[in-house]
């Protein structure tokens, strides 16, 4: 696999809502991801690969009823103008997002295709997320993670982040409580020591180099995109 660290853009919107409502079926509602990043608190991420390309679904225009004569084949005509012509796009793996509040950026999300999970694609996410808000000048980290989820937990736990609440029945398809998590200054030198190692280990373990990133749009690199190769 050729792993790419990039921002997302509007073109992986298709695919992102894929593999957000397959990670979230319980209690997903459509999130307007093209809005989102215009939204300038919020950052979205995502990990492709350079060389898996896919086509965007066609959309297809539903026929409607329209008075006959010439302004129904002038709409006809202009629906048919209107249909978007598949393109070719770059495979997406998983992507993550957070919210830049004063000096907290609080992860909303971060998500993987199923047959992909357990590859270490999640944990470069967290890496590359912890990365970008050190560059946005954040102070500390937060999240919510269901309270079963102890698989989540104990990878959050990794990188240091705490529980330091829980929100009661925080999660609205089963009631179940939700556990907060936060960080430690992630700019404080302890932090940034365990985090280097922790990149270290990760990159011997999966073959997978771990850039430190920089900036929203694009990132440290001219193009805004950085290569990672599995081998």
């Amino acid at each position: 696999m050729s792993f790419c660290v990039r921002p997302m853009c509007p073109e992986d919107t298709p695919q992102v809502k894929e593999i957000d409502r397959e990670s979230f079926l319980s209690t997903w509602v459509q999130t307007d991801f093209k809005n989102e990043l215009k939204n300038p608190l919020a950052h979205y991420i995502v990990v492709g690969d350079e060389k898996i390309e896919v086509l965007t679904p066609e959309v297809k225009v539903t026929p409607t009823s329209v008075p006959g004569g010439l302004l129904s084949k002038v709409i006809g005509f202009l629906k048919h103008r209107a249909e978007p012509i598949p393109q070719a796009r770059q495979y997406i793996f998983g992507f993550a997002g957070f919210w830049t509040m004063a000096d907290e950026a609080h992860i909303t999300t971060l998500a993987v295709r199923g047959q992909h999970r357990r590859k270490g694609i999640g944990e470069l996410l967290l890496i590359s997320i912890i990365d970008l808000a050190r560059n946005l000048d954040a102070r500390i980290l937060t999240l919510e993670v269901r309270i079963s989820n102890t698989p989540a937990q104990s990878l959050y736990s990794k990188y240091g982040f705490k529980h330091v609440g829980l929100r009661h029945a925080y999660y609205t398809d089963n009631k179940e409580d939700g556990v907060k998590m936060s960080t430690e200054d992630i700019n404080s030198a302890s932090f940034k020591q365990r985090l280097g190692k922790l990149k270290q280990n990760y990159s011997k373990r999966y073959r997978i180099p771990v850039f430190n990133l920089k900036g929203v749009n694009p990132f440290s690199s001219p193009t805004g995109i950085h290569s990672a190769r599995k081998t």
